[in-house]
């Protein structure tokens, strides 16, 4: 596996990294071809101050590899092998580089609804991606969009002040009206409402997303549900004391990733063998 892609990709997500140890060798370069590929658009809009040449600069190179023309780009390279052998459809990608683009330019989002029109973009078309590269059946992918959309919206709730820096709210600023909040810089009983709020919104849309693990091979499911596992684990450290957000940035040792996936891969290998038991003797 070339050791640029991975170095991109560790440095992006320490969670999603860890976990995708626990994927089968080939799996795990496809992950890291597509991880690379988003990493690499994310972190230029998210400079201080954003690299807005650089940005469209590289779309355009995105446009031209696609085309079958050699840029000397690793990244782009790598991915649209994936893309072309995995069958991505081009308007997930197009809709993942306007949520990027968007970056450069909206910085607030007002309602949920706005949040979650950008997070089809930001995150669940990721889902998507995700679901071609494990050969996963369409009946799967409402529920991939929707791991995707719970897991983008914990990072808002998470990366809250590192968002702040770089002047940006994903969370609804209408629903911070009703608390009387003004700000999400400064901790005190509203803030603590609101961001245990949102936290039960996430709650809710990671409980669904669950619901798809039955479509998922045991092989793959154990490093989903590890991420998964770590993402949960994340929310209920921030809503026991959500005034953790504006101090650190709260997210698993690598040590706790990987006794999550060990844990896993024997509870998803009994729950399967049992439920397969159980089928035979009804």
């Amino acid at each position: 596996m070339n050791n640029y892609l991975l170095q991109i990709f560790k440095k992006g997500s320490i969670t999603y990294y860890n976990s995708s140890i626990l994927f089968p060798p080939k799996i795990r370069e496809d992950v890291t071809k597509l991880y690379a590929f988003v990493r690499v658009f994310d972190d230029l809009v998210d400079s201080i101050p954003p690299k807005v040449k650089e940005f469209y600069e590289l779309r355009k190179m995105y446009e031209i590899e696609s085309k079958g023309i050699n840029t000397n780009n690793l990244v782009l390279k790598n991915f649209v092998e994936l893309k072309i052998r995995k069958d991505f459809k081009e308007e997930w990608v197009d809709a993942f580089l306007d949520a990027m683009e968007s970056d450069i330019y909206k910085h607030y989002y007002y309602t949920i609804n706005e949040t979650i029109r950008y997070m089809y973009g930001s995150a669940e078309v990721v889902g998507l991606f995700m679901l071609k590269i494990l050969n996963l059946p369409d009946e799967a992918s409402y529920y991939a969009r929707l791991l995707g959309r719970s897991m983008q919206y914990l990072n808002f709730i998470r990366d809250v002040k590192e968002d702040i820096q770089l002047g940006r709210q994903y969370l609804p600023v209408e629903e911070m009206k009703e608390l009387g909040l003004n700000s999400l810089e400064e901790c005190n009983e509203a803030f603590k409402e609101y961001m245990r709020y949102q936290i039960n919104r996430y709650m809710e849309y990671q409980k669904e997303a669950e619901i798809g693990f039955k479509y998922i091979p045991s092989r793959f499911l154990i490093p989903i549900k590890t991420a998964s596992d770590m993402y949960k684990w994340t929310s209920y450290v921030i809503k026991k004391d959500p005034c953790v957000v504006l101090h650190v940035k709260v997210r698993p040792k690598k040590q706790k990733v990987f006794l999550y996936g060990i844990k896993n891969a024997i509870g998803v290998n009994i729950w399967r063998s049992l439920s397969f038991f159980l089928g035979m003797h009804t």
